[in-house]
C-alpha cells in the first residue's frame, strides 16, 4: 500500500515546512522570530501558519525519529540509563517532567505528571522499558518513589544512587529550560507533554557532541543529520 503524503493539499513546499519546524523546535526562538528569519530568506508566512505547521508536523517528525532510534537501541546493549525529574510550572501550578537519558546523553523519554509519587514513577518507568527494553544499571537520585516503583517493574538492585552520578541527566534539562524561557512558560499540561516529546527527539537528532570529533568529521555528521531531516515523512 503506497504511503500517504502528509504534505498533500499544502501550498508551501515540504522543504519550507521542515525548515520552519526545525528552526522553532531546535533553537530557542519564538514563532515571530522564525517568521522574521524566514522573511529574510524570501519566505512570506505568518507566525500563525508556523504554529499550525508545528502542531501538525512536529509530532510526525519526532515520531519517525523516535521509531528509528528505538529499533536501533532495542537491538543493542542497554547498559546504563540516568533518570531525573524537574519542576515545571503551568499557570502557577507545579508539575513534574520525568526525563531519562542513556549513557551517551541522548534523551530516551520525557513524561509530564502532576505528582512525584510512586504511581507517577511507575507510569514513567513502564513506558520507558516498554519502548527500549531493560537497562543493566538505572542511575537515579534518592527520591523514594524510584525504589518503590522498581520493586514492581523489576529487580530493585538495578538502581544506583550517589552524589554527582546523575549529572548527565541533570545537564540534559538545560536545552529545555532555554526553550521554556523563550516560550514564556506553558499554559497546559498537554502542550508541555507534546513539546517535550518533540523537542527531545529533535535535540537527539542534531546533537552531534562536537567535542568528540575533529572538525572535518563533525561537518560530515552534521550534513548527514540535515540530509536525513529533509527526508522525514517523504512519500
Amino acid at each position: 500500500m503506497p504511503k500517504c503524503d502528509p504534505f498533500k493539499y499544502f501550498h508551501s513546499s515540504p522543504e519550507i515546512i521542515r525548515l520552519a519546524v526545525m528552526m522553532y523546535v531546535r533553537f530557542p526562538l519564538s514563532l515571530r522570530n522564525v517568521e522574521d528569519l524566514l522573511h529574510e530568506r524570501g519566505i512570506d508566512v505568518s507566525h500563525e501558519t508556523i504554529r499550525f505547521w508545528w502542531n501538525r508536523f512536529g509530532p510526525m517528525f519526532a515520531s519517525e525519529i523516535r521509531r528509528r532510534r528505538a529499533e536501533r537501541l532495542r537491538s543493542g546493549r542497554q547498559w546504563q540509563w540516568h533518570v531525573d525529574e524537574v519542576f515545571v510550572k503551568i499557570n502557577g501550578e507545579r508539575h513534574y517532567m520525568w526525563r531519562a537519558v542513556d549513557h551517551e546523553g541522548e534523551v530516551l523519554e520525557a513524561v509530564v505528571t502532576k505528582r512525584r509519587n510512586k504511581r507517577a514513577a511507575l507510569k514513567f518507568l513502564r513506558k520507558l522499558m516498554r519502548r527500549y527494553g531493560r537497562p543493566e544499571v538505572l542511575v537515579t537520585d534518592r527520591l523514594p518513589s524510584y525504589g518503590a516503583a522498581l520493586r514492581e517493574v523489576g529487580p530493585a538492585d538495578l538502581q544506583h544512587t550517589g552524589r554527582w552520578l546523575n549529572n548527565r541527566v541533570e545537564n540534559s534539562h538545560l536545552p529545555f529550560r532555554r526553550r521554556e524561557r523563550a516560550m514564556q512558560r506553558f499554559r497546559r499540561m498537554r502542550s508541555l507533554q507534546k513539546f517535550a516529546a518533540v523537542h527531545s527527539s529533535v535535540y537527539n537528532h542534531f546533537n552531534q557532541e562536537r567535542h568528540l570529533y575533529t572538525r572535518e568529521n563533525f561537518k560530515l555528521i552534521r550534513n548527514a543529520a540535515l540530509a536525513e531531516w529533509r527526508k522525514l515523512c517523504s512519500a
